[in-house]
């Protein structure tokens, strides 16, 4: 597996992350404590390094289940969590308040049984909170050795730059990583972030790159799904499904399993290949249950896309034209 840092300044990581975010959680969408020790085993043979997980994952219970398996490795991994929404009952339990933040690091590192948190998130804007007094908390934990690098996540493209702004205004810790939905169907960020992480140093950590199981190549356009990923998120699963089910990813669908028909490849193999080719792309984050799954994925690094099949994935995926960036194409780009 090959190695990137992540962004200019963030530290080496894996070009595939292991996310956690369903480790420990209950029913058939959970990855019970043993299986998961398996898979971080599964993926550190594999050559990754970049496990992702966050404070609120399963009630914190993912923390600890990732604390527990990496017990004497732990110089092995680049690992991430994030602070940001609610955990408790009392006001300063949610946010990006510097007492929060304090509160949260020192939550999540018990929890992980470790010293310190390689890279912590920002897991999305606060409204409330002056990004100046966040960015201050997290320059306090790195200086204390508890934290080594700061990322963002879920923020407006102008609220990452504001923060990396401040950062360099003040003398803070700039953002290293953006963490964003990012796959063949969702490609929104394209519009701001991909330019914006390429001017300013920071490495693009796409998560759902499947499209939420979407990607999976399981479902067919006739048939609402009553089991897998999309038929056991959290909100109203119809609204999952016709979300997902638009003619634009069906089309999706059908070119990306006629590719990989012709190479000998799964649809999510295919996806994830030309994901970890996309600029700014550090490393992309694996939403694995099972060993299987992730075993097929770990496939995709074998994958060596041509332009011209590139091309036929850009081409069906492409994002509409909107304003102002069709204006600035046609009359600003120059």
């Amino acid at each position: 597996m090959r190695m990137h840092l992540l962004g200019d300044d963030g530290p080496l990581v894996s070009e595939l992350a292991l996310g956690t975010m369903v480790f420990g959680e209950g029913g058939d969408r959970g990855t019970p404590p043993e299986e998961a020790g398996r898979l971080i085993g599964r993926y550190f043979d594999a050559g990754g390094n970049h496990i992702d997980t966050a404070n609120v994952y399963a009630d914190g219970r993912s923390e600890e289940i990732v604390g527990a398996a990496l017990k004497g490795r732990r110089d092995e991994v680049a690992l991430a969590t994030k602070v940001r929404f609610r955990t408790g009952e009392h006001p300063d339990d949610e946010g990006l308040s510097a007492v929060q933040i304090r509160r949260s690091v020192d939550a999540s590192l018990a929890r992980l049984a470790m010293d310190h948190i390689d890279v912590l998130y920002f897991h999305a804007w606060d409204p409330w909170v002056p990004l100046q007094e966040s960015i201050g908390a997290v320059a306090e934990l790195i200086d204390a050795g508890k934290v080594g690098y700061l990322g963002v996540s879920n923020f407006k493209a102008w609220q990452v730059m504001k923060g990396l702004s401040l950062a360099d205004a003040f003398g803070g810790p700039r953002f290293v990583a953006a963490q964003y939905q990012y796959s063949l169907v969702v490609r929104d960020i394209e519009r701001e972030f991909t330019d914006l992480c390429q001017s300013e140093g920071v490495g693009i950590v796409p998560w759902s790159p499947l499209g939420g199981g979407f990607l999976s190549g399981k479902y067919d356009p006739g048939t609402r799904p009553t089991s897998g990923r999309i038929a056991t998120q959290p909100e109203n699963d119809e609204e999952a499904w016709e979300r997902r089910s638009t003619e634009r990813n069906w089309r999706i669908i059908d070119v990306a399993t006629a590719i990989a028909e012709e190479i000998g490849a799964t649809v999510p193999q295919v996806a994830l290949a030309w994901l970890l080719n996309r600029p700014a792309v550090s490393s992309v984050i694996l939403g694995v249950r099972t060993i299987d799954q992730l075993d097929d994925n770990l496939a995709s690094l074998a994958l060596d896309l041509d332009e011209a099949t590139v091309g036929r994935l850009e081409s069906v995926s492409s994002l509409e034209e909107s304003y102002p960036y069709r204006f600035i194409e046609a009359y600003a780009s120059r």
